[in-house]
């Protein structure tokens, strides 16, 4: 009898501490999911590829919840709703994004929570439902939606590469790469010929300056005397002129008579006469040969090769 009582206290006993422990894991259960978090609603418009019940939630890259559910919106099947349970702590504001992120090289994805203004006001419930968290889309998902046109872009970069570089255009490259190398060949061979040919252009430049020089000042000189002639024969001009007005203003009243002035005035008209034979000389030999009359020599005839 003692035996068999003994052996029922332990089976109540074994009975009452697994109770207790199972009531006790389902008091912590509820405690935990009443109070230490809150449910918000992720609107994703772009596939979601990669996320699934029990998928991370992080904020900055720290865990602060996970994935309950994961559906379609009904009223709008472009749309996937994903219910969230975060963290009551996770400082979630009213201008607070979500993002679809990936996470290794495995594929799987987490929402990644992109904080705003810290001076937003908390994102509350309203009417009982839980708060609505729009996406933005992620470079990444852009990316894989549009991989194929991007494939595409690629192929035809890879076909221009390949015609770029036919056998075709690249015999038409290697002659040219040889015809500039011919022409830098010819050319390095004739530098001292090219370099001679800039001695003597610059040697018949400085002969040309030192001949215009010559030449500026002969015509100087000569011009010079030939100027101081012709002003001494227009001076002499001038002199004959107010001789003959004179002699006119004097004689009026033999000029009238007739007789007495002629004998006056015949020095004066052979001295006028003198002059002018002296000016028709010098515009006779200006006008036939003026290097000749200036310069004191003949022109020379210019050289034609």
């Amino acid at each position: 009898m003692e035996t068999r009582a003994h052996h029922v206290m332990i089976g109540l006993f074994t009975l009452l501490a697994g109770a207790g422990a199972i009531f006790f894991a389902i008091w912590i259960s509820n405690a935990s999911t009443s109070k230490d978090y809150r449910y918000y609603t992720v609107v994703f418009r772009e596939t979601v590829t990669g996320l699934s019940r029990g998928s991370a939630v992080q904020y900055s890259g720290i865990p602060v919840g996970d994935i309950s559910e994961l559906t379609l919106d009904p009223n709008d099947p472009g749309r996937v709703l994903a219910r969230v349970r975060l963290s009551d702590t996770a400082p979630v504001t009213q201008d607070t994004k979500a993002r679809l992120t990936f996470t290794g090289i495995t594929g799987n994805s987490v929402i990644e929570l992109v904080p705003g203004d810290p001076k937003s006001p908390p994102l509350e419930s309203i009417d009982g439902e839980a708060p609505l968290i729009h996406a933005v889309p992620s470079p990444l998902s852009s990316l894989l939606a549009n991989g194929e046109d991007l494939m595409t872009n690629i192929n035809q970069l890879v076909i221009n590469a390949r015609k770029l570089l036919s056998d075709e255009n690249a015999d038409r490259i290697a002659s040219t790469l040889e015809s500039i190398e011919t022409a830098a060949g010819s050319l390095s061979s004739q530098g001292d010929d090219v370099k001679a040919l800039v001695n003597e252009l610059t040697l018949a430049s400085q002969q040309a300056t030192e001949l215009m020089g010559s030449i500026n000042t002969l015509v100087n000189d000569q011009g010079s005397q030939t100027l101081e002639s012709a002003e001494e024969t227009f001076a002499s001009i001038a002199r004959a002129s107010e001789t003959l007005e004179n002699m006119l203003t004097d004689n009026a009243e033999a000029f009238t008579s007739g007789i007495q002035g002629l004998g006056q005035l015949e020095p004066a008209i052979s001295e006028l006469r003198g002059s002018l034979n002296g000016l028709r000389s010098i515009t006779r030999r200006l006008e036939d040969n003026p290097a000749r009359f200036l310069l004191g020599r003949d022109t020379f005839e210019e050289y034609q090769p």
